[in-house]
């Protein structure tokens, strides 16, 4: 037999020991990743399958949670590399509607089978979840393939881990994705043990390594859906853990990726100022805002010269009212008569990715035009607007400011994408709340921090309007803008209710489920832009919040069949209205 000397040996033990001889970054994560892989597809094929075809309702769901949390492990990546397979897998159990096709798409996935296990296990609904998970298997099988050809970088990766936070504090706290099982926050655990393993791969950091053990032991600690301090939890865990990991990134020379999506990936918080890249917003190159062509937009939306001098955008827009009017439908150019809807407010209108109540356009620029020539608003096409601006030389200069490759006249497109890049300027984020969470701890009292608390959990107000925007944009892509059937009542003070006859959505796009379906709006600045709902018949935030306890139009008695809010009630109490109210009034916008 063949002698290695002693010190040979402990040579080659410390050489395979060695940075050097490690696997590459990108194969450490896709080694670890595939082991996920491999967890989860036994424990679905072998154990959830198994027992979903004759076991009994415990085990079934004792083996979904355990499936669904070897899903967790691999959802930083599901998200950011594969969005749409991970929508297949974990989406909302509403159906995905295809506008441009006309298609409506059934949802599937772990809150599809959540549905079929919670409340109450049904036993006529086994051969539907077999179905489901066996189609889970196959998304899961294409998804492993989007993995094996992945390769991986150090920032992408870090990037990744950020959202996976936001994530969690978006939507895993929330309960956006457990509305019925109510295990969040035991899965927000689960989360952020992946999160924390995948940046070991990077290096150590002990500062990082101890705030994700002070994390994991608080929601370890508080377990509770209803009473789980939100609040604390992301400015005492959740922010320290994204600052640090920018502060590491940096320390690293590790080089941020191009802010070219709608969060800014320099943004160390969600809660930062310049945390979103308004342009993303834009559409193209040319459309995005300059500063003169905000100035150039801010001098057209208060000029009358775009209604052919009688009212300008401001007439339903007014700044002191964030933006709104204070009516319950907006007046139109012939006294005495109304328009359709409640006018919105135009704060924050740029960071959505449809405008008007029925998200009929897809930009800024093209709810413009539609505003300009509909004959109850402003009713002067913008083409009409163009040339009479062009008569002013003074006007004409301003635009090739702004526009440095006009040409020689000003442009329909022009006029648009000014007044467009003004609305896109509207987002101060300079609130209370917004203050409170970049560290300065007086501007909120216990009274409001509980009532944020609430929004975030037993009042479910978060799973629709989602932090920070508080409208219907998800984050953390912030890429889908999302609407509700909410069943709101044509006159809620009626002795016989009767819902609203607007159908919204299904006007423009006749599909059974977008019957009576609209934008969710944002709730910043709500404290200043009642009445409230698309027809304005809620006066104050109480009655809104009463309406929502009590399920929604369905709760109220109404036949919404299609209705997407919950219709169960949230058996909120007076004072817990009141502590919502209180927060929504941290939500406007100070000087």
């Amino acid at each position: 037999m063949l002698k290695i000397p002693v010190i040979l040996l402990l040579f080659l033990f410390l050489y395979s020991c060695s940075p050097a001889t490690q696997q590459p970054f990108s194969q450490r994560v896709k080694t670890y990743l595939i082991a996920q892989f491999d967890t989860l597809q036994n424990n679905t094929e072998k154990d959830l399958l198994r027992l979903a075809t004759t076991g009994p309702a415990d085990s079934i769901k004792l083996s979904f949670h355990n499936c669904r949390n070897a899903y967790k492990q691999l959802e930083w990546f599901t998200e950011y590399y594969a969005p749409t397979a991970s929508r297949e897998l974990n989406g909302p159990p509403l159906p995905e509607i295809e506008i441009e096709e006309t298609k409506v798409f059934p949802p599937s996935g772990f809150q599809v089978m959540e549905e079929y296990l919670y409340p109450q296990w049904e036993e006529e609904n086994r051969s539907e979840l077999l179905r489901e998970i066996r189609s889970f298997q196959s998304t899961l099988k294409r998804t492993r393939v989007i993995l094996e050809e992945t390769e991986f970088t150090e920032a992408h990766v870090i990037d990744a881990c950020k959202q996976e936070i936001f994530r969690i504090i978006i939507l895993g706290i929330s309960g956006f994705d457990t509305p019925l099982s109510q295990t969040g926050i035991p899965e927000a655990s689960v989360s952020l043990k992946a999160v924390k393993q995948i940046l070991s791969f990077i290096g150590d950091n002990k500062t990082l390594a101890k705030l994700f053990a002070q994390a994991d032991k608080y929601l370890n600690q508080h377990t509770d859906f209803n009473n789980f301090d939100r609040m604390a939890f992301i400015t005492g865990f959740a922010n320290p853990l994204t600052l640090e990991m920018m502060a590491w990134q940096k320390e690293l020379k590790i080089k941020p990726l191009p802010a070219s999506l709608a969060l800014n990936t320099q943004a160390s918080t969600l809660f930062n100022a310049n945390a979103f890249n308004t342009n993303y917003f834009a559409g193209n190159l040319e459309a995005q805002a300059t500063p003169a062509k905000v100035a150039l937009g801010k001098t057209l939306f208060f000029a009358p010269v775009v209604s052919g001098g009688s009212r300008s955008c401001a007439s339903c827009h007014k700044p002191e009212l964030a933006f709104t009017d204070g009516l319950p439908r907006s007046a139109a150019l012939t006294a005495g008569k109304f328009v359709q809807r409640n006018a919105p407010t135009l704060l924050y209108a740029g960071l959505q990715n449809a405008q008007f109540y029925d998200m009929r356009s897809p930009t800024l620029e093209n709810q413009a035009m539609d505003v300009m020539a509909n004959k109850d608003e402003l009713h002067t096409p913008v083409d009409t607007i163009a040339t009479q601006l062009n008569q002013n030389s003074k006007t004409v200069q301003a635009f090739k400011k702004a526009f440095p490759n006009m040409e020689t006249e000003i442009k329909p497109r022009y006029v648009m994408m000014a007044i467009a890049s003004y609305i896109r300027s509207l987002t101060p984020f300079n609130s209370r709340f917004d203050k409170y969470m970049r560290g300065d701890r007086i501007q909120l009292q216990a009274q409001e921090i509980k009532g944020f608390n609430l929004f975030m959990g037993k009042a479910k107000c978060g799973t629709c309007h989602f932090m920070p925007l508080f409208n219907g944009t998800a984050g953390p892509s912030f890429v889908n803008t999302e609407a509700e059937v909410l069943g709101v009542p044509e006159n809620r003070e009626a002795k016989i209710l009767r819902i609203d006859p607007d159908q919204g959505r299904y006007f423009h796009n006749p599909i059974d489920e977008l019957k009576y379906s609209f934008k969710t709006p944002t709730l910043r600045n709500i404290a200043q832009t009642a009445p409230y709902m698309h027809n304005g018949s809620y006066k104050t935030l109480a009655e809104v919040i009463n309406f929502y306890n009590e399920g929604g139009g369905r709760g109220l008695g109404l036949p919404v069949e299609n209705q997407t809010l919950p219709a169960d009630k949230l058996n909120l109490e007076e004072s817990e209205i009141k502590a919502i109210i209180a927060f929504l009034d941290t939500l406007t916008d100070e000087d």
